[in-house]
Order: C-alpha cells, then structure tokens, then sequence
C-alpha cells in the first residue's frame, strides 16, 4: 500500500525527493502518512481534494476484504 501512494504522489510532485510515506497500524486501523513539500500539498489534495480522495479509494480497494480499515492522512 505504501508503495502505491508513493509513486502516485512521486509522479504529481515537483520535487520527489521530499515525498515520504510512513504506514502505522493501531488495532484494526492502517494509517499511512503521505508526506510533500509545502509547495507541493495542493498538488496532492487536488482541486476540491478530488487527488486525494481517489488516493484514498485505491487505498480502500487494495486492502481487499480484510477487516481492517485504512485512512490517508496528507501532512
């Protein structure tokens, strides 16, 4: 899952460099941290957060049918 958000968000950004993703699981919860340049945030959320949200959908589709559930937090 870290890799998917990492190359989508290495390929929306200017400097990939900065693009860090950090997963942490608290119980039943997948929290994987997305983390750009300042300049580069509004490329990630997207206009009216439509980047993000699919960001989000995909995150949802590839954790399958397990119980647990996945949330992107963009920092």
């Amino acid at each position: 899952m870290e890799d998917l958000i990492s190359y989508i968000a290495k390929s929306l950004v200017d400097d990939p460099s900065q693009v860090k993703v950090i997963r942490r699981v608290n119980g039943g919860t997948t929290v994987i941290e997305l983390r750009v340049s300042p300049e580069d945030t509004g490329r990630v959320i997207g206009k009216g957060g439509h980047v993000a949200n699919a960001m989000r959908a995909l995150l949802r589709a590839s954790a399958g049918q397990k119980a647990n559930r996945v949330i992107l937090k963009i920092i």
